[in-house]
């Protein structure tokens, strides 16, 4: 019961967090309404061996939400930036090129939510400063700064820490010199409360559009966390961010730990990564690097659909395409309630 609580009250302070969501008390029990806005999709596509697969259309991909047919409002591979479906089309037919703003299109929505999906991705690093890094900092302190040099400059990035309560050293920017100062100034501290850190760094996440990415190098398991770590990956599906999380030998021979690790970067679109060493955790970034760079981005806009529980997300590839190649993205979400009945006092994971 206290996790049910807990993830209630977590839900309406997401949603106090995002514009046009309101939350209000009344004695009487509100009505509540599910509002769908564009929902968008980060697609990697790999062929047996896992080596990416470029130069892909809009036409070569096909979406369904729950079983009903969804059509493909914007488009972009890589860091560049996102653009109209139908712009492509037009530039296709050797019309002349248009900038990458969007100009108002009834089928797509209007032009103030596609411009704000930009080129690069919103990427946010959680560095685990708890006790089980006390071997192994420096190493891990270097492995992240030279992830952040190698992102490319279209990307900006935050960069947290944690151990049992969470750390904002950068807020999101470009400016690489910000956040090695950010990085470089973090020390060990205390137990671990991944989950409860990471329910908050999606939180801050889920005010971006565009592509939003958490990056999280965990040393060992999670040891004081009030929330669950289904709540956390339901929440970062639902608001469409990508984790990523890179650990060491040491959270892998807790069998626990590994498989919570694994599920929840699959569900949404991510990967897990369990570095022996200095090398393989610097490996394991330039793989998420790498695979920043090859990600499709895709977007609709909901047809009609009666269901405002749990939204099951399929994405595939048509024609000949579709045995050849493996795609990876997140399985679904849950539409966010416009209003909502007064929370449950329970207490909060801590944020400095």
């Amino acid at each position: 019961m206290a996790k049910r609580h807990f993830l209630l009250l977590t839900l309406v302070s997401v949603f106090a967090l995002i514009p046009g969501f309101s939350i209000r008390a009344q004695e009487n029990p509100p009505n509540i309404h599910v509002i769908v806005d564009m929902v968008q999709l980060n697609v990697a596509v790999t062929d047996d061996k896992g080596k990416y697969i470029t130069g892909l259309r809009p036409e070569d991909f096909a979406i369904s939400e729950d079983g009903i047919s969804q059509k493909i409002a914007t488009f972009a591979e890589g860091d560049e930036p996102t653009r109209n479906v139908a712009e492509l089309a037009s530039n296709s037919n050797n019309a002349a090129p248009m900038p990458n703003a969007v100009a108002d299109d009834p089928a797509s929505g209007p032009a103030s939510a596609l411009n704000s999906l930009v080129a690069g991705s919103n990427v946010f690093i959680l560095f685990d400063t708890s006790n089980y890094m006390y071997r192994g900092f420096v190493f891990a302190q270097d492995a992240i700064s030279d992830f952040v040099r190698s992102l490319d400059s279209a990307n900006k990035i935050a960069f947290y820490s944690y151990s049992r309560d969470l750390s904002r050293a950068s807020v999101l920017t470009r400016d690489r010199s910000q956040l090695l100062r950010g990085v470089r100034s973090t020390v060990a501290g205390d137990d671990a409360a991944l989950y409860n850190c990471l329910l908050l760094t999606v939180k801050d996440a889920a005010q971006y559009r565009g592509r939003k990415v958490i990056v999280v190098f965990s040393n060992g398991p999670d040891n004081s966390s009030v929330a669950p770590p289904e709540d956390v990956a339901e929440l970062a599906q639902s608001t469409g961010t990508v984790i990523y999380m890179i650990s060491t030998r040491q959270a892998q021979l807790d069998p626990i730990s590994t498989a919570v690790f694994e599920r929840m970067t699959a569900a949404t679109g991510g990967k897990a990564y369990f570095a022996k060493n200095w090398r393989e955790e610097k490996q394991a970034f330039a793989s998420i690097r790498d695979d920043l760079a090859h990600l499709y981005s895709l977007s609709y806009y909901p047809h009609a659909n009666p269901n405002r529980g749990w939204r099951a997300i399929n994405v595939k590839l048509v024609g000949s395409r579709a045995k050849k190649y493996h795609i990876r993205t997140r399985s679904g979400y849950r539409p966010l309630p416009t209003r909502m009945a007064s929370a449950v006092d329970v207490p909060q994971p801590h944020a400095e």
